[in-house]
């Protein structure tokens, strides 16, 4: 090969090399990068709107379910909410037969639509006593949760046991109706 033309078929090699160069560093990866993105974006969206497709199959449900909520919540009057949490405390013990020592009620308000009533009731019994007392609890149909349970023996038969329970209740606020 001469010299002008190995100069030349070098000079076009180098030119394709940097050709090269640049389609993949500046159209090539962006482009990659891109499609990437856009292929994640569509599994995503395709995900939410199988997701929207369930909800919207089982919105009767969901509708009779908050509706139950908002029905069985506590009222948002604080003191009307303590009374019936107390009471409805009093009647558990009293259809059971559980021993209830102390109830300290306590408010959490995290500055939204609802609050939450925290209560620790300490009870004791036998252990039928306390398992109806929580099935009778948790069975209800008011918006309460049990939290913990904390179970300890209170004589040395083993016959008699101390009970303390953290009960979570909910108190909405001014609910509109969603139709």
């Amino acid at each position: 090969m001469k010299i002008e033309n190995r100069q030349k078929f070098l000079l076009l090699l180098t030119i394709g090399m940097m050709a090269l160069y640049a389609g993949v560093n500046f159209v090539y990866e962006p482009l990659a990068g891109w499609w990437s993105d856009r292929a994640a974006e569509i599994k995503d969206l395709r995900g939410r709107l199988s997701d929207g497709r369930k909800l919207l199959t089982r919105a009767d449900y969901i509708q009779d379910q908050w509706s139950d909520i908002q029905s069985n919540s506590l009222p948002a009057n604080t003191s009307a909410a303590e009374q019936q949490l107390l009471r409805s405390v009093d009647d558990w013990s009293r259809s059971t037969g559980a021993e209830v020592s102390s109830i300290m009620p306590q408010w959490k308000n995290d500055d939204t639509n609802y609050m939450t009533l925290t209560c620790r009731v300490e009870t004791a019994g036998d252990l039928g006593t306390l398992t109806k007392f929580l099935y009778d609890l948790e069975s209800g149909p008011q918006a309460i949760r049990l939290d913990t349970v904390e179970l300890g023996v209170h004589d040395t038969a083993g016959q008699q046991f101390n009970m303390s329970v953290d009960i979570d209740g909910l108190a909405l606020g001014a609910q509109e109706v969603v139709k």
